[in-house]
C-alpha cells in the first residue's frame, strides 16, 4: 500500500474524480464466500418418499346432476328435457337442501348462445347451488 504525502513542487494534487471500486470488490467476495459456506448446509434435508401424483379422469357421481342446454336453448336434466324455466328452478331448489348438496355440472353446446348457459347458471345461483361446473371436450392429443 502506498501513501501520498504531497508532490515535489508544494501545491495541492488535483482531486481524482474515480469511485474506488475496492471496497465493494471486497464486500461482494465475502458475500460470495458466506453464500458457498451455506448452501450445502441449506441442501440436507430428511431422506422421505414423496406420494405419486395419478391423474384420473372425472368421474360422475350419481349424487351429480347434469344439466344439457343444446343449440337451441333446450334444457335437459339428466338427460331429460325440461319444459320451461320454473321447473328447472324447482328442481334445484328441491336438490340444493339435501346434504351433502350435489355438484351441477353443465354442458353446453358450442353452438348455443351464451345466454342460454347464462340463464342456468343464474338460476343455479338463485336456488342456493354452491357447486357449479361445466363440463368440456378435451383438447385432441398429437400435436395439432
Amino acid at each position: 500500500m502506498a501513501m501520498s504525502v504531497g508532490s515535489d513542487t508544494g501545491g495541492e494534487e488535483d482531486v481524482t474524480s474515480a469511485i474506488n471500486t475496492t471496497p465493494l470488490v471486497d464486500v461482494m467476495l465475502v458475500l460470495l464466500i458466506i453464500f458457498l459456506i451455506t448452501i450445502p448446509v441449506v441442501t440436507h434435508t430428511v431422506p422421505v418418499k414423496l406420494p405419486q401424483d395419478r391423474n384420473q379422469p372425472t368421474v360422475t357421481k350419481p349424487r351429480n346432476i347434469n344439466i344439457s342446454v343444446n343449440k337451441d336453448g333446450d334444457v335437459f336434466w339428466n338427460e331429460v328435457l325440461v319444459p320451461n324455466n320454473d321447473a328447472l328452478i324447482k328442481k334445484l331448489e328441491a336438490v340444493a337442501v339435501q346434504k351433502p348438496q350435489p355438484e351441477v355440472l353443465i354442458r353446453g353446446d358450442r353452438d348455443a348462445r351464451y345466454e342460454y348457459v347464462g340463464r342456468v347458471v343464474y338460476d343455479a345461483q338463485r336456488a342456493s347451488i354452491f357447486k357449479i361446473g361445466f363440463i368440456t371436450q378435451p383438447p385432441p392429443r398429437g400435436g395439432s
